[in-house]
């Protein structure tokens, strides 16, 4: 028999404290449902703490419901809005409204969390609309709400899966990689304590956590109480499967696993009089929240991993379960694509819808992200067992190198495989899923130059630096101006007095050509590059040493002869041949005229270019000249021949 929703009123009393006020949507002469079901603690879940700080605010909890003959016991929910109202402003105040204002929440009753999403937008505006009233006891909008419920649950019977809570898209922009940490957590059912002061969003970043897993919020009936194990009493081995239909593949891959079942709670909201079930030895696990900051001293006490909403950080308490929740470098590179994908289209004005309104960075492909993740690990470990089975058989042959699975962090997998919901799927799958499901990690593989990108363009953006760094961009850029003007104008002056400089230099050259121009012009022969005044320089070089040499011998020859006629004079007036001077020349002598003779030939070979010069210097000519009278001794025995023969 389906449970047909209830709404209540809960009204916080001066003198009481929280109390149900009022039940809609019980029949006539039926019990109280709180007194029932032993809803003690309802009152303290619809006024979580802090509520009265907000104009309005949301609360979800657990509700466990009794067995009774016709149903089992099970598990139920509740969602309430809280509101308040300046006691002043009542039409009809009554006598015991002391306070200055009055607080009250309007609260339904409902046997699955699926279509709160719907629930929650009518629930919000009927609130709103009985406060406008400014009169409590005109319930009329309440009742009318109340009858429209059953059909507003049926018309979402046929739907697809309504996912309400915080955007996947604000969860995984807050924590980033750290959201693949609390998934992974969940996985492994430890003590999980969220803490925040707005109530709303406590709640909502659980159920969008548990909804990553997918099926899991369609199957909570055991989650309001560790008692409770009616799930595993009911799942079978799939023998089937439909590979085109995507609910055939899931269930024949056993999920959603059951996080909450024997020894496990789930509270989204969890106020200080449950205490006592946290601390119950049958207690094992639970994900809950609070909004008291009393929790915080005892942390240590009722929870294994501490996330606070209000500072932002995530603090595992238990050593065992820290090193559990390492990511493996594919795990960091994967949660560095998605991160990156939202960053890259986020949109501050609406940040559950990308920007560009496209797939890639929305709601399912966040979600179809994570499915394809959990079901490449849920393969890995059947591929892992498998071989360690048969790793003695040398007929098993795959096609797989190395360990898939150690791509989701071993340690990780040696936690899972100790948790009870590992006990559960492994106990209801085949052991062939890696058949179905390609057991590889979505980013398995070494890293490449966009990882090392990527992840420096995240820890970028995770310093803050653009707004740490805005005032000082300010002033360094305003400096920058200030000192770009003067550099600025000290090149325009240092430029100004180049031009200056270069425009005088060019005067005075022009002044110079001008002047050389109106002079005369005279040959001028350039003695370095032309060739043939460098040969004739050689050849003058040449000679001047020959005639050094000539000098020499024949300045020694010319003293002993002017001797020898200096003598002869002396003895008589007539010219008489010298005694020390034979009558003809001796052959030394002839044989040094000859010597002479040929070095003369030579010596006027060589100077034959001379002449073919252009213009000979005047140098060149005056030395050819006075070389020639090196050659007059050699006239002087043609005399001396010619004499003889005369006498």
């Amino acid at each position: 028999m389906a449970f047909a929703p209830l709404v209540c009123i809960v009204d916080f009393h001066h003198a009481r404290g929280p109390e149900v006020e009022r039940w809609f949507g019980v029949e006539e002469g039926a019990a109280d449902p709180a007194v029932e079901n032993d809803w003690s603690n309802l009152p303290f879940m619809a006024l979580s703490d802090g509520a009265h700080a907000s104009v309005e605010d949301y609360s979800y909890f657990t509700l466990r419901r009794a067995e009774t003959e016709t149903h089992p016991a099970s598990s139920l929910f509740g969602i309430s809005c809280t509101r308040q109202l300046d006691a002043s402003k009542l039409i009809d105040r009554p006598a015991e409204v002391t306070r200055s204002t009055v607080q009250k929440a309007v609260v339904v009753v409902s046997d699955s969390p699926q279509y709160f999403g719907a629930i929650k937008a009518q629930l919000g505006v009927v609130t709103a609309a009985w406060f406008a009233q400014k009169d409590f006891t005109d319930v009329e909008i309440l009742q009318r709400f109340t009858e429209s419920l059953p059909t507003l649950l049926k018309n979402q019977e046929g739907e697809a899966d309504h996912y309400f809570g915080l955007s996947l898209r604000e969860l995984i922009h807050e924590f980033k990689w750290q959201t693949l940490v609390l998934f992974k957590c969940a996985l492994l059912q430890p003590k999980m304590l969220f803490f925040g002061s707005h109530c709303e969003r406590l709640c909502m970043i659980q159920f969008a956590l548990i909804s990553l897993i997918p099926g899991l919020i369609r199957h909570l009936q055991d989650s309001a109480d560790p008692k409770f194990n009616s799930c595993e009493s009911k799942l079978v081995t799939p023998t089937s499967l439909k590979t085109s239909q995507r609910s055939s593949l899931l269930t024949y891959m056993g999920l959603p696993l059951q996080l909450f079942g024997k020894g496990s709670l789930f509270g989204p909201y969890t106020p200080l009089q449950q205490l006592d079930v946290l601390a119950d030895q049958e207690t094992k696990s639970y994900i809950v929240g609070s909004t008291n900051s009393l929790l915080l001293q005892q942390r240590d006490r009722y929870s294994d991993i501490l996330i606070n909403l209000d500072e932002h950080t995530v603090n595992v308490t238990s050593t065992s379960l820290q090193q559990a929740l390492v990511l493996s470098t594919p795990d960091r590179r994967w949660m560095d694509f998605l991160t990156q994908t939202i960053n890259d289209t986020w949109d501050e004005s609406n940040p559950s819808r990308p920007k560009d309104h496209g797939y890639a960075g929305s709601e399912e492909f966040i979600r179809m992200q994570f499915e394809e993740y959990l079901l490449a690990m849920l393969s890995a470990v059947k591929l892992k067992a498998y071989l360690e089975k048969n790793q003695h058989n040398d007929k098993i042959i795959t096609e797989y190198e190395g360990d898939p699975a150690s791509e989701f962090s071993n340690s990780f997998l040696e936690a899972w495989m100790k948790t009870e919901n590992y006990r559960i799927w492994n106990k209801f799958t085949d052991s062939h899923l890696f058949d179905i499901v390609d057991p590889k990690h979505p980013c398995s593989g070494g890293l490449s130059i966009e990882d090392v990108q990527r992840r420096l363009a995240q820890q970028v953006a995770e310093m803050h630096l653009d707004e740490r760094l805005q005032n000082s961009r300010e002033v360094i850029g305003k400096q920058l101006a200030v000192g770009q003007k003067k550099v600025s104008s000290a090149f325009d002056s240092l430029w100004a007095q180049m031009e200056a400089v270069r425009e005088a230099q060019r005067k005075r050259q022009e002044e110079a050509r001008l002047a050389k121009e109106s002079e005369p012009s005279t040959p001028v022969v350039d003695r370095t590059h032309n060739p043939h005044i460098q040969h004739a320089q050689a050849n003058i070089q040449a000679a001047g040493s020959r005639a050094g040499a000539y000098l020499s011998s024949w300045g020694a020859w010319a003293t002993e002869k002017k001797k020898g006629w200096g003598a002869s004079r002396s003895a008589s007036g007539t010219p008489m041949q010298s005694p020390g001077l034979p009558g003809e020349p001796s052959p030394g002598d002839l044989k040094r005229a000859e010597a002479f003779k040929r070095d003369k030939d030579g010596f006027l070979h060589v100077s034959e270019p001379l002449s073919s010069a252009r213009t000979a210097p005047a140098e060149v000519q005056t030395d050819t000249k006075r070389a020639s009278l090196f050659f007059d001794a050699e006239k002087d025995v043609e005399r001396s021949k010619e004499a003889k023969t005369a006498s």
